[in-house]
């Protein structure tokens, strides 16, 4: 019988590098081994990162059924024992809790995996664990920190720990740049995903809302909501969207799925750049240039543009009020919870957790979400997120239909729109900047683009290869 290889490194191994392990011998039980064990070094002791809120007990068993399932000839797929995380506010029908970060909701676990929870594990990928977040995925209290959460205490960016990691998706970022897995899931309502992935110096998606259901996902708003990918690579992020899109029946908004749904990875080639008409910001700072270059020397048409402007007015507004009714509805599907609704979630909230100095955490959102169940805080607030969509649906697709563009790119993580749009997006690493803080690329299409934008990223990633591992630095480095 052969020696089974040494996992030595695969922390920062992809889908295929572990899949390859696999195939030489080495069992999804001892790599799952292998990354507690990192986990363990990491997350809670030294640098401690604090990226997972809960790991999953019966990670080991999963590992066994799915060793078993190898060695009698049967692959599920490229995901078959590929180790998942999962952010904190999708269900799980398992041991595992479902809180969003908050303690009123550690009780009983939720009845049963959410739709892209099942279809993860039925595509093979082995859920290792939660992650946590910024608490009710960043709608507690705006002024809360990025990655703190009740529950969960407060997530570092591994690559400089007193920096800003971003949010919400917090934990699902940071525990896929630190290797504790090569992939996880996030979700959006505006930059939950983008954001703490270019902080964190990996790829995230934000699909088309509606490529992906959002059954068994604590709510924010259905206007925007969205779940998605995050991995090392474009490739390993095009793996996951491929297992998780889907028309689901509970879930309207994804009626149309099943017409989009696809093995994204046919997709990807290195000269993916190669012929596309791209938009830049016009007014683009001297940073870019570089950026720009490499796109234009790997066959990219650089286009400068106005980029679109959408009206954020009534944006925070729309999320309480969608929260509020969204949160009460979700929660009619959980029991044995310290709390019923939302309204007992803010008075919950007055006792636990408490500061140091007895008093409790703000939380202005919840405020305002229990506020609009009794006040109209808009007089339709349907027609107004209608209106608001289609606002930052025309402001984008003029600018692209304009000059004939195949996506946008940028270095902020603004979004033009996209998230109150619904439209995709995916963000690239593009190196680590001198003070040893990542630095990302981000790329924006129009509706059900997918295939486009991961075109482009892949061939930006390839001509570029602008990921570092994280160096866990204490403070920004000065020169």
């Amino acid at each position: 019988m052969p020696t089974p290889p040494s996992l030595e490194g695969i922390e920062y191994a992809d889908i295929a590098g572990l899949t390859e392990k696999a195939a030489q011998g080495a069992t999804s039980h001892d790599m799952v081994v292998y990354l507690l064990k990192r986990i363990e070094s990491l997350d809670k002791q030294g640098p401690a990162i604090n990226a997972v809120i809960e790991l999953n007990p019966d990670a080991l068993a999963i590992a066994d059924q799915l060793d078993a399932e190898r060695a009698s000839g049967k692959s599920r797929g490229p995901l078959h024992g590929i180790p998942i995380f999962l952010k904190d506010n999708i269900d799980t029908g398992d041991k595992m809790q479902t809180t969003a970060g908050s303690l009123a909701m550690v009780g009983q676990p939720a009845a049963k995996d959410a739709f892209i929870a099942k279809r993860l594990r039925d595509a093979g990928a082995l859920v290792l664990g939660k992650t946590n977040l910024s608490e009710w995925a960043h709608s507690r209290d705006y002024d809360i920190p990025s990655g703190w959460s009740g529950r969960g205490g407060q997530t570092l960016d591994p690559y400089v720990l007193d920096q800003d990691p971003c949010g919400s998706s917090t934990g699902s970022a940071v525990s896929v740049a630190a290797g504790f897995a090569p992939i996880a899931i996030g979700t959006e309502t505006d930059g939950s995903i983008m954001c703490p992935s270019g902080a964190n110096g990996i790829v995230g998606i934000r699909p088309t809302l509606g490529l992906a259901s959002r059954t068994g996902v604590i709510p924010i708003s259905s206007e925007q909501d969205t779940p998605g990918p995050m991995a090392r690579t474009v490739r390993d992020a095009a793996i996951v969207l491929s297992a998780i899109a889907a028309s689901d029946p509970l879930d309207a908004a994804t009626v149309d799925a099943h017409a989009h749904a696809v093995d994204f990875t046919q997709f990807l080639t290195a000269d993916g750049l190669r012929g596309k008409r791209i938009g830049y910001p016009s007014n683009a700072a001297p940073s870019f240039d570089k950026t720009l270059a490499a796109m234009r020397a790997a066959g990219a048409t650089l286009v400068p543009v106005t980029m679109p402007n959408p009206d954020y007015s009534q944006e925070e507004t729309l999320q309480e009020t969608f929260f509020g009714k969204e949160l009460n509805a979700y929660l009619v599907t959980r029991i044995g919870l310290p709390i019923k609704n939302i309204t007992e979630l803010q008075a919950f909230n007055l006792t636990a957790p408490l500061k140091a100095d007895g008093t409790s955490y703000p939380q202005k959102q919840i405020d305002g979400a229990v506020r609009s169940l009794t006040q109209a805080l808009l007089p339709d607030p349907v027609q107004a997120a209608r209106q608001q969509k289609d606002g930052a649906r025309n402001g984008i697709d003029t600018v692209l239909k304009s000059d004939k563009l195949d996506a946008l790119v940028y270095l902020d993580d603004d979004g033009y729109g996209g998230p109150m749009a619904g439209y995709p997006s995916i963000t690239v690493p593009n190196g680590v900047g001198d003070d040893g803080y990542p630095v990302p690329v981000y790329f924006l299409g129009t509706q059900w683009n997918e295939p486009t934008l991961l075109s482009i990223a892949y061939g930006f990633e390839q001509a570029t290869k602008g990921r570092r591992n994280p160096q866990f630095l204490k403070t920004l480095l000065t020169h």
